[in-house]
């Protein structure tokens, strides 16, 4: 007798769980949002959001006119940050284009640049930055410098510019050199792209969980199946199980397409455990999904819980350290990312997949996203079943 109910209750939810998946696959918009959105959504910001800055506008101002002007002219072109835009007569004329926004930087470069080469003096060539954007600005300097640096190691390697300096002969037992070379961890090319799309992935299995999940229970509600399934034999249980294991099904594919997506699009190594990150990637997608539910037992109709969703999620991706580093915000908001899920799960992606760290190294993050998880499951499920009674 006991087998049999065990697998009568199996039967029920096996059921269920298939009627949630046909009214899925029927309603085509809650599909798309499922899988093809959050695609779409991980490939965008990775190219929108990453802070590498390429193709800024510059104008020239060239009153040298001489060969070394050119190419200096093609050497900050050919670095593919700065691309000329257009030549002008003078600097006023730069200056009015840079204060229309027609440009993001301009050069000028004086009358007597190439003879002060030749005669080894120091030349001073004026760069113009439009700061209305303080960060463009600032890594526009610190590219032109950069290229400004390569210019100046290959005028002294052609014999343009030798500059020599002179040591004193006691100076020399006791002055020594620190010499700087820096070394790159885990990202030897500087590829801020991992960082982003990384990041993003935590993002959106909360978010997209949450919105997903809110909408279908409120259609459901919306459109009287609930009411059907509470006249059926299925307990609350049943019905329960099977709305979070649809939603859940839908969402795991969606995690395989995403990092199909980062390893094809954005090259991102994956150096550590995949299970792990498979696991971190369930918590968060439990959690999401748990948050919708509890919004959706809240509102009665869809605008409802999209208002709702807009003061729960804004707060959830600010304080989550997926798009800007935590050591960037104030030090009194830094320990409220502690209490974020997608915090330790973006710990978790960018160990697993960039480092390679273990379980030894992110147990307590995998910890901190398991109690999330429960506390975020226990909650939805007591605010459904009480709506079921």
């Amino acid at each position: 007798m006991k087998q049999w109910m065990q697998e009568l209750f199996t039967y029920r939810v096996c059921v269920l769980i298939r009627k949630e998946f046909a009214q899925i696959w029927r309603n085509r918009r809650l599909a798309i949002s499922l899988i093809i959105m959050p695609i779409l959504q991980l490939s965008l910001f990775g190219y929108v959001l990453s802070p590498t800055v390429s193709n800024l506008r510059l104008g020239v101002v060239d009153d040298s006119k001489s060969p070394e002007s050119r190419e200096l002219i093609a050497t900050l072109s050919e670095s593919k940050s700065f691309r000329v835009a257009s030549y002008y007569l003078s600097p006023d004329q730069l200056g009015d284009a840079i204060s229309r926004n027609n440009l993001d930087a301009g050069i000028v470069i004086p009358y007597a640049y190439a003879r002060n080469l030749q005669r080894g003096r120091p030349v001073t060539v004026q760069f113009l930055l439009n700061a209305m954007n303080a960060n463009t600005a600032t890594i526009s300097r610190a590219y032109a410098k950069g290229v400004i640096q390569v210019y100046n190691q290959g005028l002294v390697q052609g014999g343009l510019h030798a500059n020599f300096q002179e040591i004193a002969a006691p100076d020399i037992n006791h002055r020594g050199q620190v010499s700087f070379q820096p070394a790159f961890l885990y990202n030897p090319g500087l590829i801020s792209s991992w960082f982003i799309v990384t990041g993003i992935f935590g993002l959106l299995l909360i978010l997209n969980g949450s919105i997903i999940a809110a909408a279908a229970m409120v259609r459901e509600r919306a459109v009287g199946t609930l009411e059907q399934l509470l006249m059926s034999p299925a307990s609350a249980s049943e019905i329960i199980i099977a709305k979070i294991a649809s939603l859940f099904s839908v969402q795991c594919l969606m995690v395989l397409c995403a990092i199909a997506v980062m390893k094809t699009v954005f090259h991102v190594p994956s150096h550590g455990s995949l299970l792990l990150l498979m696991c971190g990637a369930a918590l968060c997608i439990l959690s999401g999904i748990s948050i919708g539910t509890v919004i959706a037992t809240f509102t009665k109709s869809s605008q409802q819980a999209q208002l709702t969703s807009f003061f729960v999620n804004p707060p959830l991706a600010s304080l989550s350290g997926a798009l800007m580093p935590v050591e960037a915000m104030p030090h009194w908001m830094q320990p409220l990312t502690r209490l974020n899920p997608i915090f330790h799960f973006s710990v978790i992606a960018r160990g697993t997949l960039i480092k390679g760290s273990g379980i030894g190294t992110l147990w307590p993050h995998l910890l901190a996203l398991l109690v999330f998880t429960l506390i975020l499951v226990s909650l939805s499920v007591w605010r459904l079943r009480k709506q079921l009674k």
